[in-house]
């Protein structure tokens, strides 16, 4: 294990267990300066983090990429929607839950060889793959984020009442972040599927076609669930189970298509 992988582990465990402190009674009197600890110390994992991996995927003649590194740039939205939940007070509990798991995830970085393409990739391919991948990581936090609710919603109706509950935000706080999440991934998933039909030849070809098909029911489904939450108020577990149908079949689209298309036909995926 690296250096790197080490520091940010590390970091974001700190930030991430003292933002969770933070919402503890018992730990109130050292709030201000755990709260400061922890924004510094994942700010700073942050950065690196993000840094680091820039340099790792993007190279002169295009994206590389390898499982690990596709892990750590989940692993790197995890910590920014952990750090921006982080405002709110009440969002720490979680904020600091998503950071650990951010910490633990990072230390995949740089792990296994890279994929990368035959020929030089251009401009428009590189945006679309990178636009698929920020689609997918961030609607991989809203699926963590969705179990957080409905673990949330769970406790509440067996009236299971303990210290613990200081960690969880109000229902409808965590819901606004979920939604907020979701359409955020939507319109990244809108832009990735349509950057794919105006810039990828063959969209419908033998190796891509269950990977599209899979990409737009996803999409469809997401939409669904908006529009469902947009004009009919759409909450609780329907909502939940629905977005996580959604993040299931895109982690067919997404992992399904690309392990079969490396390991089994030696074949990129882009």
């Amino acid at each position: 294990m690296s250096v790197f992988q080490i520091t940010i582990f590390f970091l974001y465990i700190i930030a991430g267990v003292l933002f969770a402190l933070t919402r503890l009674p018992r730990f109130s009197d050292q709030g201000k300066m755990s709260l400061f600890v922890a924004f510094i110390t994942g700010l700073t994992g942050l950065l690196w983090h993000a840094m680091t991996l820039a340099l790792l995927i993007l190279v002169p003649d295009g994206i590389s990429l390898s499982i690990g590194n596709t892990a750590s740039f989940i692993g790197l939205q995890l910590a920014l929607i952990a750090m921006i939940g982080a405002a709110e007070g009440s969002l720490r509990g979680l904020s600091g839950g998503l950071l650990i798991l951010a910490g633990l995830i990072a230390v995949n970085t740089g792990g296994q060889v890279a994929v990368e393409a035959s020929d030089p990739m251009s401009w428009q391919i590189q945006l679309h793959i990178l636009v698929s991948l920020f689609a997918y990581g961030l609607l991989t936090v809203g699926a963590i984020v969705a179990l957080f609710a409905l673990i949330q919603e769970l406790r509440l109706r067996a009236g299971k009442l303990s210290s613990v509950n200081q960690l969880f935000a109000p229902v409808e706080t965590t819901e606004k972040l979920l939604f907020g999440i979701t359409s955020a991934g939507f319109l990244a998933l809108l832009v990735a599927v349509s950057t794919g039909f105006a810039f990828v030849e063959n969209l419908f070809a033998q190796h891509l076609v269950h990977k599209t098909a899979l990409s737009i029911l996803a999409l469809v489904l997401f939409g669904t669930l908006l529009a469902g939450r947009r004009f009919a108020g759409w909450r609780g577990k329907r909502a939940v189970y629905l977005y996580l149908w959604g993040f299931l079949i895109l982690c067919l689209a997404y992992f399904g298509s690309r392990l079969v298309l490396e390991e089994v036909l030696g074949r990129s995926w882009g």
